[in-house]
């Protein structure tokens, strides 16, 4: 047994209460189909000598008995094995999710998503056999299997030891033989599954783009012969399933067949009542249920230790990034890049080099550059999804990495650039930046974002569904929702990378300007864009480029603000002319029409 097996097999401690009722049950049901059989082999044979009524009844409710009890015993061994099995594959998902959070910041190289999704969903699901199938049967068969061949001691020793011989055959000599038979094929499933997904969600995901290009077909077809591979394999292993069941089927009728053998002359010599030679052949044959699953047990332990081990190349990662021991609340102040360098590999050219910047609440900055200078990395810096690999990122002089991952990105919030919207209502999607929100804070920050006539146009109102990835609204809009729940998660500090990527240039001007104004209610706003329109509504306007941060237009307040980074925000309002206008704080120009609410204000 690998490694990774034996953690999946780990991951039922939590759950061994349920494991053993399982094994007590199933037990249970194999014994009372092993009295069922022995019962009724001794009343037949005894009714046949015509006996009185009476001396029967004994046998007649033990029949009754056993067979009502079996029926009871399986159903609650089923309930409760199916449950254990649920439960755990529940456990192991929980656990599997909880490790690719702090991976999922760094990438997953290697990992396409329907690779990821084939680990998550099907390699999990495979493990289920694990618990049905491997765990509990070999124990129920053990259990079972000793009581049974007790009772044939019971009633002829020489009997008994057939039965525990045969037993043992059925229960080891043929799992090992189907096992040897499956291992590769069953090996081969999880990845040949995995392919297929993968395959699959690809398809799903690019038709529109396959259809266009006429590559349907091909694609198709890439799909059905990564179906029959697997179909293949599949087949391989039904194969060596029925030769599991037949062998054992060929056992048993031997076990059968050679305690009868012996029992026979003991009921010759009268050491063996002769209505009991019937009921030591349906007990010998009611046994073998106990070793019936563990042919198809042994045919799946390759398959799951494969999907167990697939499962483990993802767990076994390690995080780029570790939460402090002790970790620190987030304090109240600027967000500060000092110095920061960064770079993807070991020994690669630096994406950001002396990055120096800080941001401090009530102040909107908008951040410029080419496609590739580093403006995403500098935002995912700024949330801790990487550490610089020199100088320091920190919030309020206290550096990201002492503070917990969750204080720093309730603080921070990060809009990315692919805004991503869930199959459901326009409310639960807006309602992601803040749990709990309240309709008409809901309403308010799409108010805020520009939705408002647009939200008023539906019929249905916030109840609207925006279809599979938000595929019943426009990228526009799919952008302005993504601002919107920024706007109500009432952080410190809002990071927005690229939020105007769908905008025309004047719904990009807009939104700019809106995303600017939010800073007036005292959060701090940082914009990464590559449109260079309403950069009058920000404090300053920094450019990224050869991995530095630059002012832009030197000489020109209205553009990038005349606040100093050190100077708390106020800043020098010589030759403003926002303040010449007697409009006061630069900041005053991007008023869009009411602001933001208060309600949306920083908590």
């Amino acid at each position: 047994m690998n490694a990774a097996l034996r953690n999946a097999i780990a991951a039922t401690r939590t759950r061994r209460r349920l494991l053993w009722l399982s094994v007590v049950l199933g037990a249970g049901a194999v014994l009372a189909a092993v009295g069922l059989l022995t019962t009724s082999g001794y009343l037949i044979s005894r009714a046949a000598q015509r006996p009185e009524i009476l001396t029967l009844a004994v046998a007649i409710v033990g029949v009754r008995f056993f067979g009502i009890s079996r029926a009871l015993l399986r159903y609650a061994e089923r309930l409760v094995s199916h449950d254990l099995a649920f439960r755990t594959l529940t456990d192991l998902r929980a656990r599997f999710f909880r490790r690719l959070i702090p991976l999922v910041p760094g990438g997953l190289p290697g990992l396409g998503r329907g690779e990821l999704l084939g680990r998550f969903v099907g390699d999990v699901d495979s493990l289920q056999d694990l618990y049905l199938r491997g765990l509990a049967p070999p124990l129920v068969a053990l259990l079972a299997g000793l009581v049974a061949v007790g009772v044939a001691f019971l009633i002829l020793p020489a009997a008994a030891l057939v039965l525990a011989v045969a037993l043992l055959l059925g229960g080891v000599a043929v799992p090992l033989v189907a096992r040897a038979a499956a291992r590769s094929a069953g090996r081969r499933q999880a990845a040949a599954r995995a392919e297929l997904g993968a395959e699959l969600v690809e398809i799903a995901a690019g038709s529109a783009e396959l259809a266009v290009a006429g590559r349907g077909e091909d694609w198709v077809e890439r799909a059905e012969r990564s179906g029959r591979r697997l179909a293949s394999l599949q087949r391989r292993d039904a194969f060596s399933g029925g030769l599991a069941a037949g062998a054992l089927t060929a056992v048993t009728a031997l076990a059968v067949v050679a305690v009868v053998a012996v029992s026979i002359p003991a009921v010759g010599s009268g050491a063996l009542a002769g209505t009991m030679l019937a009921a030591l052949a349906l007990l010998t044959l009611a046994s073998f249920e106990a070793v019936a699953p563990l042919g198809a047990a042994a045919t799946s332990v390759d398959a799951c230790a494969a999907a167990a081990e697939r499962i483990e190349v993802v767990l076994d990662r390690e995080p780029p990034l570790r939460e402090p021991s002790a970790p620190r609340p987030a304090p109240d102040g600027p967000l500060a890049f000092e110095d920061v360098g960064f770079a993807y590999e070991p020994g690669a050219p630096p994406v950001l080099d002396s990055v120096d910047l800080v941001l401090r609440p009530g102040r909107a900055v908008a951040l410029i550059g080419p496609s590739g200078a580093g403006k995403s990395t500098l935002a995912e810096l700024a949330v801790r999804f990487r550490d610089p690999d020199r100088g320091t990122v920190s919030l309020g002089g206290v550096p990201l990495p002492r503070i917990g991952g969750e204080a720093v990105r309730a603080a921070v919030r990060l809009a990315p650039q692919d805004a991503y919207l869930f199959t459901t209502t326009l409310r639960e999607n807006v309602a992601l930046g803040r749990p709990g929100a309240g309709d008409e804070e809901i309403r308010a920050a799409l108010e805020a974002v520009g939705l408002g006539p647009w939200l008023d146009s539906l019929p249905e109102g916030l109840a609207t569904e925006v279809g599979e990835a938000g595929s019943r609204v426009s990228g526009g809009q799919r952008q302005r929702i993504a601002v919107a729940r920024s706007f109500l998660a009432r952080a410190s500090f809002l990071v927005f990378d690229e939020p105007t990527a769908h905008l025309d240039p004047a719904g990009a001007a807009d939104l700019q300007r809106r995303i600017a104004a939010f800073a007036d209610n005292g959060a701090g706003v940082l914009i990464i864009t590559h449109d260079r329109v309403a950069l009058d509504a920000f404090d300053e306007v920094l450019e990224l480029r050869g991995g530095r941060v630059e002012r832009v237009g030197r000489g020109l307040p209205w553009i990038h603000g005349s606040a100093r980074a050190d100077d708390g925000g106020d800043g020098d309002r010589h030759g403003d002319p926002a303040r010449r206008l007697g409009h006061g704080r630069p900041r005053r120009q991007r008023d869009v029409g009411g602001g933001v609410p208060a309600d949306l204000r920083p908590q």
